[in-house]
């Protein structure tokens, strides 16, 4: 998912709308803005879909007020449908607020269970609604120790974004794992997952958000509460090598630079006799630029992407996928007619992608496809987010090299190393590759379902 936030800034709702259109690539399933106006009254829109499919008739007009949060929502068959659309709405007698989320609580079993037997009926299953009952469990306390006792229980991935009448709350998980970072704009501030979302608004880059911190914002300006002392920089490799968007600097690392090098480190690692590089877009492309530039083998553009056709890994099921990679490219046969191409991606998780991008580079008269990635061989499931939750779903859990090479129908396949994959990141010194190396930087609990 996305998140973003806005505080003192008028007509929020219309600068949060813009600022989501450049996060759509974290969701594409649902999404939605509210606000509170300066009476305290709170408005709230969402939807389905697209943004663009979402508000389609002037209902951002009627979200008033200087203040607000919006998101985007990562498609999972599981927890679908407009009730898990987020940002949620909590009616309290200590006050109103609204919540939305990116990532993972991977205790979300064991805390539910604990409110459950105090008397808590949930409505939605987002970890946000988590969030919003730990929030009040103590409910007459300040409500920065609230969220402060209420993060503490929580273990995993995340950001949250929390809406009061009166002050804006953003808050990172204390590993660091999901982005989030703070913005100036027209005498307000904002919070978003990825800063590219603050080009379009007209913001101001001011820095992250810390691991373990709570941003404060309000009338008094920006205040910084420390909820963990035990904070660390795991970012989650998969922001760099495909969530991300090429634009956005990510703890000190902008997202292209970080993929070009991770292709330059990857043409010396994996060298192959090829006639040109070929991207597969988006999110491969940058890396593939790498590739040919160190490797010296011309760059070319062999596939290309149909417009208005989402991700395809974010989509909720392994048919959808399916059919989305057959909508979503077309090679162009006369640039990969006869030539010997390195494919370059940013990664395999299923293999449903390359299997068909590789055919269709055949069927197009490439003679050779060798496939290069990105990054390592993705062979354990993540817990913060990323919807591999399975073992079983993974093209390299249960093979080979050799094996996966031969199930995606390629010449040649290599990948990148998790030591090249570290130190391609230059903000980051330790990020999190635990999808590669089944090295986990929390605590695993029995039960770990993927967030939206």
């Amino acid at each position: 998912m996305g998140v973003l936030a806005v505080f003192g800034v008028k007509n929020a709702a219309t600068r949060i709308y813009y600022g989501l259109h450049n996060l759509q690539h974290r969701g594409q399933e649902g999404g939605g803005i509210s606000t509170f106006d300066e009476d305290g009254k709170y408005y709230r829109y969402r939807g389905l879909g697209l943004l663009s499919e979402i508000f389609t008739n002037g209902e951002i007009s009627h979200l008033k007020g200087s203040l607000g949060i919006g998101s985007v929502k990562y498609a999972n068959d599981s927890k679908g449908g407009l009730d898990n659309v987020e940002p949620l709405f909590f009616h309290h007698r200590s006050g109103d607020f609204a919540v939305a989320a990116d990532g993972n609580v991977i205790n979300a079993a064991q805390i539910a269970g604990y409110l459950e037997k105090r008397g808590t009926i949930f409505q939605t299953n987002i970890h946000s609604e988590l969030l919003a009952h730990l929030i009040k469990k103590n409910a007459g306390e300040d409500r920065i120790v609230n969220i402060v006792k209420a993060l503490n229980m929580m273990e995993g991935g995340f950001a949250f974004v929390i809406m009061t009448p009166s002050r804006i709350y953003a808050c990172r998980d204390k590993h660091g794992i999901k982005p989030l970072c703070l913005g100036e704009l027209d005498g307000g501030y904002v919070v978003s997952s990825e800063s590219c979302a603050f080009d379009i608004m007209g913001a101001k880059f001011l820095r992250d958000v810390n691991p373990g911190e709570i941003v404060s914002l309000d009338r008094h300006g920006i205040r910084s509460t420390t909820y963990s002392h035990y904070s660390r920089h795991h970012m989650c490799a998969m922001e760099y090598i495909y969530f991300a968007r090429p634009d956005s600097d990510i703890d000190g690392c902008n997202v292209h630079t970080y993929r070009k090098e991770a292709g330059r480190r990857l043409a010396r690692e994996c060298p192959v006799e090829a006639d040109i590089v070929v991207g597969v877009p988006e999110s491969g492309l940058s890396a593939a630029m790498g590739y040919s530039e160190e490797s010296g083998i011309p760059y070319e553009m062999g596939l290309v992407k149909h417009k208005y056709v989402g991700r395809t890994f974010i989509e909720p099921t392994q048919s959808m996928r399916e059919l989305g990679v057959k909508m979503k490219l077309s090679p162009v046969q006369s640039i990969v007619r006869g030539k010997r191409i390195v494919l370059v991606d940013d990664s395999i998780v299923r293999g449903t992608t390359s299997l068909k991008i590789v055919k269709l580079l055949r069927d197009a008269g490439a003679a050779e496809v060798h496939v290069r990635i990105a990054s390592p061989m993705m062979r354990f499931p993540c817990h913060y987010g990323v919807d591999t939750s399975t073992l079983e779903e993974l093209l390299c859990s249960h093979r080979s090299l050799q094996e996966a090479c031969a199930a995606i129908g390629a010449d040649s396949l290599g990948y990148l190393s998790p030591e090249s994959t570290r130190d391609s990141c230059f903000g980051c010194a330790d990020p999190c590759q635990a999808c590669f190396t089944g090295e986990y930087p929390t605590l695993l609990y029995d039960d770990v379902n993927n967030e939206d």
